[in-house]
């Protein structure tokens, strides 16, 4: 072979390894990227999980405050509840009372 042909299967050589290398290092790239944006969407989905978390305490602690809140009001009512039938057994008494007075008075109960 002479000289120019060398030079030349020499220089399509170098411009293979050279492609090569450019196929081989986009493809580290490729990977490289990938990578960052598979961990980048890891950290948006952690973050997203975060957010959801703190909404769900903040809906816990609502609803637990509504839910003593509702407990007190019951407990008043119950108590109210218990005032009125003890007043109503103090005028179911009265009403006997004063009907037996007017019975005993000579008049007719209604």
């Amino acid at each position: 072979m002479d000289p120019a042909t060398l030079g030349a299967v020499g220089t399509i050589l170098v411009g293979l390894a050279t492609a090569v290398g450019a196929l081989v290092g986009k493809r580290g790239e490729n990977r490289a990227t990938q990578s960052g944006a598979l961990i980048g969407g890891y950290g948006a989905l952690v973050d997203d999980v975060k957010e959801e978390r703190d909404k769900a305490k903040a809906a816990l602690a609502e609803t637990e405050l509504r839910l003593a809140e509702a407990y007190r009001e019951l407990a008043d009512a119950r108590s109210d509840a218990a005032q009125l039938r003890a007043e109503i057994t103090v005028l179911t008494a009265e009403v006997e009372r004063l009907r037996a007075l007017v019975a005993e008075l000579g008049g007719s109960p209604t």
